[in-house]
């Protein structure tokens, strides 16, 4: 039955509940439009173990990172879901069984409860809607109060004042042994790495933390030997510089550094796995490089 537009004083407009019935056609899943799938690490997982493939084999064929998250990628032509493949002569998803939530949760997406026209807007694109199983009100707000899937406030808010304490801490470590950490001069010397002869390595957190600061967009890819973010010899992201910046001085003692540098990586671990994300200490070109690129 088609969605009407009654009144309720208590409940929104579907109040008296809706019907829905997947039918695999794939439409949901298909272009021409751009979208997300976000997808949690444990579904990852799932979806790895499906499919018989290692976890990490799987994400570098099938995900990509947007800013604090992972989405399933898009064929780069169509824009269909990577999983959404011809079988039979029919596009099927061949991970249905082991969807991510957030496919499970189709329609019941807060733009398509948003009233009953866009309820009802929906049937264009999807032939199971307003047929099937009955949801009842109460089954519909579960799935709205469980959507793990939207970006959550903690974790947009919470991760970068974690590593903003991750180096608060470091800062006030190097403080107090002046006398190991060394004076830097702020030269910006060492941003050129081939010439120094110095690496930096930056962790997931921190990434995310100087995304979250100056924009996903924002991120620059590094094409040359220097830090593109030190521009005529001084650094334009001082204040969210990584914990290698704060850590390294050409005149500090190089075990303290080591110690203090081991003490933060441990940090960073945490972060990851109070907020489950995937972890990775990578130099800052790839770093850089690969997130820029997603």
């Amino acid at each position: 039955m088609v969605a009407s537009m009654f009144k309720d004083t208590k409940h929104p407009w579907y109040g008296e509940g809706l019907h829905f019935e997947c039918v695999q056609c794939g439409r949901c899943c298909s272009g021409p439009a751009a979208g997300y799938i976000w997808v949690a690490r444990q579904e990852i997982q799932i979806i790895a173990d499906f499919l018989k493939m290692d976890a990490g084999e799987l994400r570098r064929k099938f995900f990509k990172r947007v800013g604090f998250r992972t989405s399933i990628i898009e064929q780069p032509v169509t824009r269909d879901c990577a999983f959404l493949q011809q079988i039979g002569g029919e596009k099927r998803c061949v991970i249905y069984h082991v969807r991510p939530k957030q496919c499970r949760d189709w329609p019941f997406w807060s733009d398509n409860l948003r009233n009953a026209d866009a309820w009802n807007k929906a049937t264009q694109r999807c032939c199971g809607i307003n047929r099937g199983r009955f949801y009842s009100f109460d089954e519909i707000q579960r799935i709205q109060k469980s959507k793990k899937w939207q970006q959550d406030a903690e974790q947009k808010n919470g991760l970068p004042k974690r590593v903003a304490e991750v180096y608060e801490w470091l800062d006030l470590q190097i403080h107090r042994n002046s006398d190991l950490s060394g004076k830097c001069e702020t030269c910006g010397r060492c941003c050129d790495f081939a010439d120094f002869g110095h690496h930096l390595f930056v962790t997931t957190p921190e990434l995310l933390y100087l995304a979250a600061n100056l924009g996903d967009e924002k991120v620059r890819p590094m094409a040359g030997d220097r830090c593109p973010y030190n521009t005529d010899g001084r650094c334009t992201i001082y204040k969210y510089r990584f914990a290698g910046c704060r850590i390294f001085c050409c005149k500090g003692d190089a075990d303290f550094q080591s110690e203090i540098s081991e003490s933060a990586v441990k940090r960073f671990k945490s972060i990851c796995e109070e907020f489950q994300i995937p972890y990775r200490y990578s130099d800052l070109p790839s770093a850089l490089n690969t997130f820029a690129g997603d």
